[in-house]
């Protein structure tokens, strides 16, 4: 981030569990289950993970890229319940299961973090696996529906308020 010209001072370095305080609210830094590198020479010379983010009237989760382990069970209980959570569940392929969820996987570490509304992310936007374009958010809509979980799915570009009071239905915007 220096790099880019970001003040050292600016920068908050967070470990697994950490936590800092930032315009009143409080940020903590959660395991996933991946690895980092943007090329050759730097392979998990950084530290991936998740994000909560706890303000006065919403409770957010996002699982930042990763596969499926019992880690959602450890943030679900030391921070749920979540208003909204963005979970991981698109690029997925059984060769690398360990770093990208299935939309099914998905909809289970929702229930994992105790969240309310759920938003799928890492999918439609670029391609990584052999699977659909739309695979991944019906998938999640069929898997959600059997667990009860309220999924949202804006349509790509679409701005919404995240906050606790959110509820949109999907719409099938992907079917055409």
């Amino acid at each position: 981030m220096i790099r880019w010209g970001i003040a050292k001072d600016k920068i908050t370095e967070l470990n697994w569990w950490n936590e800092a305080e930032f315009q009143g609210l409080t940020v903590a830094l959660t395991p996933a289950k991946h690895f980092s590198g943007r090329g050759i020479f730097n392979r998990d010379s950084t530290l991936w993970g998740g994000w909560v983010i706890l303000g006065k009237h919403t409770r957010f989760y996002t699982s930042g890229d990763g596969g499926y382990d019992e880690h959602f069970k450890e943030v679900g209980k030391k921070y749920g319940s979540f208003d909204i959570t963005l979970l991981e569940g698109g690029q997925y392929d059984r060769r690398w299961s360990w770093v990208h969820m299935t939309p099914e996987q998905a909809v289970q570490a929702h229930l994992d973090i105790k969240g309310k509304t759920m938003m799928l992310m890492h999918w439609g936007g670029f391609t990584l696996a052999f699977h659909g374009w739309n695979e991944p958010i019906v998938r999640a809509a069929k898997e959600a529906k059997k667990a009860d979980v309220n999924l949202i799915a804006p349509k790509i570009g679409e701005t919404l308020l995240l906050n606790s009071d959110l509820y949109t239905p999907p719409s099938p915007w992907w079917d055409f």
